[in-house]
């Protein structure tokens, strides 16, 4: 595996056409062609997983549907529990008719959800993508995406809907636990780092969601965006870009939203201008899920489902998903009444079958055996779990309680400290499947958080009391609880979210929140064992960041987790015995209240407080912060003097382990242009390393800034790096200076093309 922070990512190649795909579509009819552009699902009854799938009904079984071929088959093995070995008999079943009986012996191209692995009954649920984020480790999360991808192409999988690329905007949004960081360049990184490490095993990823859909109005799913053109291009674009540039990836998913009034599936200036002729992209762009019937039932910008259909096309949507609502018979009667160019047809079937040539479908016959006995959870999954799990645990604040010194009897408490499922996230096979299937078994060795506990202090006395639901107004439990952490030498309270869908989960895809208080009663439970003088942990097992400043000075320690995933429990656990040193910082800024959003520790310096309002809108907690039971100091920021607007900053930064105990650091420079063209950001991270010490060891980190991490969207809407003075530190998080420097660009306004570098590149010595 390539060190992304220690040498300059490529992308990854891409095998030419040997005109194979262009032979087949000159012989193909129009049936045969819209074939190739669409999915089929067998989705079943009474399982919602997709946004309104109720109103699309399949009529048509798949041998009916694909008498004329298939471009997809969608989620075989991720709709509903099935055995692996089972399903992939019926698959290669299926591959092997679709060779033998349709004309052009095309076989089907499979794709399935991997957000947190891959979405299979059974298969290992890594932690969710914001503590990706937390643990600022791109090389784990590279290794995590190949032991993904070698699952799934074990399995005859080819294309896998991940990474989230949307930056955090609103932490009232669901979907929060489905994104990486509030901070363009830790997603860029982080999820590019994913890409290469899925694609590494020969499944194609695909990039979510291309463009603008977190940042929508009030938070809210689905809700239109007001993004102006300058934080597209310098907030929400950068991290598809990075994705597409430097990881090469094959596939790109368009977002649901619609920007200005223009929804994503018909913007032609973003999904081919932009995605394509900007970035010279290759690949396909997919539909989210009935997101090109959507243009008709949802935005109202089409007609009918012909109409849609043939936006979608014109603007470059290339296959609808999951089924071919519009792009089967709505499309074909368009096409041949003369409402549709038939060479938009062509082009998206051009690069359908450039695709699947890529991925060796079209010389595939199946004729082989179908896997059997594939180790879904092996011992690599859960090594790689358990580390990505332990490396994104935050210690948001610790008045030395942690970590416990073996106490006697410990009170653990809380909705989420004996419930497997709080563990995972939105898009886990658990909360995302199995919530629609109780009567079948988990499939996952799971140990919750209080089990994990009992494990990890074993001549301790544990008392578990659920105190109250995750969200519900029963208040019935709290004297229980409250009884229990009297008697205890302490009180570990866990409590947070349920990750589901559509209102069925406190945050989850269509899971949105009006304030970011915990939901139900949990505050009251977790106000009542305080008053009790007990000394209180709060672990927080949650989807997204709330507003808990209350419990940052009245808890005794404060720990978040964001969706750890089958070894998060664990993980946690050792936290709290100190058997891990936790190293999480937070990916996203810790919010004081829900009036206060959105906000971003990248905002102008009008964007904090001052004199000029009565609100605050400083968050309890900074973007970075983290704490660790050692101490790090950072001193001698140097920086190379001759910086060019067209060249890089080179910088170095001493960081020594101060305490007793070996850990990991992260190391984080900041940077502010200090007078722009446009309001700039009062602090930028320009770039990362994550470091392991032992106590007193001290390492010099080396950082190469392109000085593209700088640039902005100036007047003319250009991006630009200009010259002037830029003001450089290191700290423990955003706001804090530890050690400064300064730096002046000299030369030309530099105008940014696709050839400047977009990563800040590290070493270590």
């Amino acid at each position: 595996m390539t060190d992304l922070q220690t040498s300059r990512p490529t992308g990854i190649p891409v095998p030419s056409a040997d005109g194979r795909a262009a032979e087949l579509l000159a012989q193909m009819t129009l049936e045969e062609k819209l074939a190739q552009l669409v999915g089929f699902w067998e989705k079943g009854d009474g399982e919602a997983v997709a946004p309104l799938q109720g109103v699309f009904d399949v009529e048509q079984g798949l041998d009916e549907v694909s008498r004329h071929g298939l471009g997809h088959l969608t989620r075989p093995y991720g709709t509903r529990p099935v055995d692996a070995d089972e399903r992939a008999r019926w698959l290669w079943g299926q591959q092997r008719r679709l060779v033998r009986e349709t004309r052009l012996a095309i076989p089907a191209l499979v794709h399935e959800e991997c957000l947190t692995g891959l979405s299979a009954w059974r298969a290992a649920t890594f932690p969710t993508p914001l503590a990706w984020g937390a643990s600022f480790d791109p090389e784990l999360v590279a290794e995590m995406g190949a032991a993904v991808g070698g699952s799934m192409r074990a399995l005859g999988i080819h294309q896998g809907l991940a990474p989230v690329l949307d930056v955090i905007r609103d932490p009232r949004w669901g979907r929060v636990d489905e994104c990486i960081s509030e901070d363009p360049y830790v997603v860029g990184t982080l999820g590019t780092s994913y890409v290469r490490g899925l694609q590494s095993a020969g499944v194609h990823a695909t990039l979510k969601h291309f463009v603008g859909y977190s940042a929508s109005q009030s938070g809210r799913n689905f809700a239109p965006v007001h993004a102006g053109p300058r934080e597209i291009a310098d907030v929400l674009l950068p991290p598809f870009e990075m994705a597409v540039l430097d990881g090469g990836v094959r596939s790109v998913m368009h977002s649901y939203a619609e920007i200005d009034g223009v929804p994503v599936a018909a913007n032609a200036e973003l999904l081919t201008g932009v995605l394509r002729d900007r970035w010279g992209f290759d690949g396909t762009v997919v539909a989210d899920y009935f997101g090109v019937a959507f243009l008709h039932l949802l935005h109202g910008v089409a007609a009918d489902l012909g109409d849609a259909a043939g936006q979608a096309l014109a603007a470059g949507v290339d296959i609808e998903l999951p089924t071919g609502d519009a792009f089967l018979a709505p499309l074909a009667d368009a096409v041949r009444a003369g409402r549709v160019d038939e060479a938009l047809v062509d082009r998206a079937v051009l690069r359908a079958l450039l695709q699947k040539a890529e991925l060796g479908l079209l010389d595939a016959t199946f004729d082989d055996e179908p896997p059997t006995g594939v180790d879904l959870d092996s011992p690599e999954h859960r090594r790689i779990a358990a580390r990505l799990a332990e490396e994104s645990v935050v210690l948001l604040s610790n008045d030395g309680t942690l970590p416990l010194a073996a106490p006697g009897r410990v009170a653990v408490i809380g909705p989420n400290a004996d419930r497997y499922d709080a563990l995972f996230g939105c898009y886990s096979f658990v909360n995302h499947v199995l919530a629609h299937h109780p009567e079948a078994e988990v499939g996952l060795e799971v140990r919750t958080v209080r089990e994990a506990l009992a494990t990890e202090l074993p001549m301790s006395s544990i008392v578990f009391e659920r105190g109250c639901a995750v969200d519900d107004d029963d208040t019935s439990g709290i004297a229980a609880a409250v009884d229990a952490a009297r008697a205890a030498d302490v009180a570990v309270v866990v409590v947070g979210d349920h990750a589901g869908l559509f209102g069925r989960g406190t945050v989850g895809e269509g899971c949105d929140r009006d304030d970011l208080e915990l939901p139900g009663v949990q505050r009251a439970l977790v106000d009542a064992v305080l008053e009790t003088g007990t000394p209180v942990v709060l672990v927080l097992l949650t989807g997204r960041p709330y507003a808990v400043d209350w419990a940052l000075t009245r808890a005794a320690a404060v720990v978040q987790a964001f969706f750890p995933g089958e070894e998060g429990g664990p993980a946690i656990a050792g936290v709290l015995s100190g058997r891990v040193n936790p190293s999480g910082h937070l990916p996203v800024s810790l919010p004081r209240s829900a009036g206060a959003q959105p906000y971003s520790y990248l905002h102008p310096a009008l964007g904090g407080d001052g004199d000029v309002t009565n609100l605050s809108s400083v968050p309890a907690l900074p973007f970075g912060h983290g704490l660790s039971f050692t101490t790090f100091a950072h001193d001698e920021l140097v920086v190379e003097p001759g910086a060019s607007t067209d060249g890089s900053i080179r910088a170095s930064v001493r960081v020594t382990n101060t305490g007793d105990r070996a850990g990991a650091d992260v190391v984080q420079l900041y940077g502010r242009d200090v007078v722009a063209s446009v309001t700039r950001p009062v602090a930028q991270l320009l770039g990362y390393r994550r470091v392991h010490l032992e106590p007193g060891q001290s390492v010099v980190v080396d950082l190469d800034v392109p000085t593209t991490r700088l640039a902005f969207t100036g007047r003319a809407g250009v991006r630009v790096v200009e010259p002037g003075d830029v003001q450089l530190w290191v700290g423990p998080s955003c706001l804090e200076r530890e050690t400064e420097a300064s730096v002046t660009l000299a030369g030309a306004v530099h105008e940014v093309g696709i050839a400047d570098e977009r990563w800040t590149f590290t070493a270590v010595r």
